[in-house]
């Protein structure tokens, strides 16, 4: 069982930056794939970002060049910096654990509000 806390998010005005942060519980982070996800009102939960424990970054077109993907494999954490922020951007955003190695499972947390508008 692996517990994500993640934390960072608040309002912002059109143009800003935020930082999300995601802790998790574990002594095998390594194994996992982490990202963030965001769920808008009405919408569907999407992909914003993955990273391996490599360094290998995938990104949502939507988000590529305003948005950096990190983690810190010693403190097994997993950070989101977003920059440039849109009102498209509002959503509740989730960190994601992907265990790679059998039995693949996948872990979420609680989510944390992203609000942008003036």
């Amino acid at each position: 069982q692996v517990q994500l806390v993640d934390s960072g998010g608040g309002l912002v005005q059109p143009g800003g930056s935020l930082r999300l942060s995601c802790v998790a519980s574990t002594s095998t982070f390594h194994i996992y794939v982490m990202g963030w996800y965001r769920q808008a009102p009405g919408k569907q939960r999407e992909m914003v970002a993955t990273i391996t424990s490599g360094g290998l970054t995938n990104y949502a077109d939507s988000v590529r060049g305003r948005f950096t993907i990190s983690r810190d494999n010693a403190n097994n954490t997993v950070y989101l910096q977003m920059n440039s922020l849109k009102p498209e951007d509002t959503a509740v955003y989730y960190c994601n654990a992907h265990r790679t190695l059998l039995p693949r499972r996948d872990y979420w947390g609680q989510g944390t509000q992203v609000t942008v508008s003036s």
